[in-house]
């Protein structure tokens, strides 16, 4: 088995040890889109042996201007069993674990708990504040991870360092930070982010980094080809890492909206996740409007509306930014 891993093998940073605890190790990737795909294809090749892709969303066309892992003839299919496909036709030694789902605080701990690290390829500020109460409970390390325009930052967070609160002690107001809605992305950015994020979540595996070390935020900007290192230090008095209040752990039972990066969307994610009967409800709404409907999903367009809903009950609603919109679409087509 190590013949196909004989160039890495080779390089004195692996050996031949490294490379069999590669393979003994659990990655788990929470979102497959332009980080994620690029994250995925490395780790699948370099032999980490089993690897958990995360994800709630579909292929959609314009994705494929920097999801590595896609194809036209994805176009429409849950983006985790798509990627899966694919990792599995590049490496059948290891074992890739698909799940569509979004993740949050009712069911991150099956999916992340037995992780040797946590690679973030998400795009919004809540998710990663959730894996970041949850790494540092139970002490997992994770990479934080972002790329936007032309530019990406990662940060290692590790168990005895600073999390991503003492980054970010307060969470931006909503519409304070650019996405991709208004600012695009460059390929090649999300690609070089990809590419640094997987070189850490190795490091991790191996045991390669300083688990003492003080943070440090790498900031690069692939059009300007500029880097900058930021050191952060621990926050001795920060309300996660420092105090123990896991506000996004501990959430209300409650329905979780997200504000999709540049698809003037919004996922709803109620309150109890629960199995629909997915040819069931597109006979309803067919009558109602244009219906597509898969073992996955249904796809439901009415007005200037396109909503897509997933087995779990989750849905997103296409052609809103506005919540309560939203809310309402949800409740009339779907139900509370």
């Amino acid at each position: 088995m190590l013949k196909r891993y004989s160039r890495q093998v080779i390089l004195s940073n692996i050996g031949e040890e490294g490379q069999k605890k590669l393979l003994n190790s659990k990655a788990v990737i929470v979102g497959c889109g332009a980080l994620g795909t690029v994250a995925a294809n490395n780790l699948a090749r370099a032999g980490v042996g089993n690897i958990t892709i995360i994800d709630r969303d579909f292929v959609e066309l314009s994705n494929l201007q920097r999801q590595m892992l896609f194809f036209e003839e994805d176009v429409g299919e849950p983006k985790a069993l798509s990627a899966a496909k694919r990792l599995e036709a590049i490496n059948s030694d290891i074992n890739i674990h698909p799940v569509v789902a979004d993740l949050n605080h009712t069911n991150i701990n099956e999916l992340l708990v037995d992780a040797d690290v946590v690679l973030d390829a998400t795009d919004n500020i809540q998710t990663r504040m959730l894996i970041n109460d949850f790494c540092t409970i139970h002490k997992i390390p994770w990479i934080y991870t972002g790329a936007i325009g032309t530019s990406g930052m990662i940060m290692n967070i590790l168990p005895s360092g600073p999390c991503l609160k003492c980054l970010y002690p307060h969470i931006p107001s909503p519409g304070a930070l650019p996405t991709c809605d208004t600012m695009g992305v460059l390929n090649t950015a999300t690609a070089i982010m990809g590419s640094m994020e997987s070189t850490q979540a190795l490091k991790i595996l191996l045991e390669e980094i300083d688990s003492n070390a003080d943070g440090t935020l790498v900031v690069y900007d692939a059009w300007n080809n500029s880097i900058d290192h930021i050191v952060v230090k621990k926050v001795e008095d920060c309300s996660c890492c420092g105090e123990g209040d896991y506000e996004f752990l501990n959430a209300e039972d409650k329905e979780v909206l997200t504000s999709l990066c540049g698809r003037n969307a919004i996922q709803i994610t109620p309150a109890r996740p629960q199995k629909l009967k997915l040819k069931e409800l597109a006979g309803q709404l067919e009558p109602l409007g244009q219906v597509k409907a898969s073992d996955f999903l249904v796809l439901f367009k009415i007005d200037d509306y396109e909503i897509s809903i997933f087995r779990d009950a989750r849905a997103i609603i296409k052609g809103t930014s506005d919540g309560n919109i939203a809310r309402s679409l949800y409740a009339r087509y779907i139900g509370n």
